[in-house]
């Protein structure tokens, strides 16, 4: 119907892409991997509310 269904699956897998990486960070061991992981998840879940709250009729 609209174009929010593909937004919103797509923030979807980022959410979930996001959730692994952090849970990569939880286990690993090198202080700067863990770093980089979170970074890297912040940054999609950051992606993710942008695509996803638009989607679904939020205003950033």
């Amino acid at each position: 119907m609209s174009a929010a269904g593909p937004s919103r699956d797509t923030s979807q897998q980022m959410r979930q892409k996001a959730q692994k990486l952090e849970e990569a960070a939880q286990t690993a061991s090198d202080p700067q991997e863990r770093e980089q992981l979170q970074a890297k998840a912040r940054k999609l879940r950051e992606q993710s509310e942008q695509q996803g709250g638009t989607a679904e009729g939020f205003t950033p």
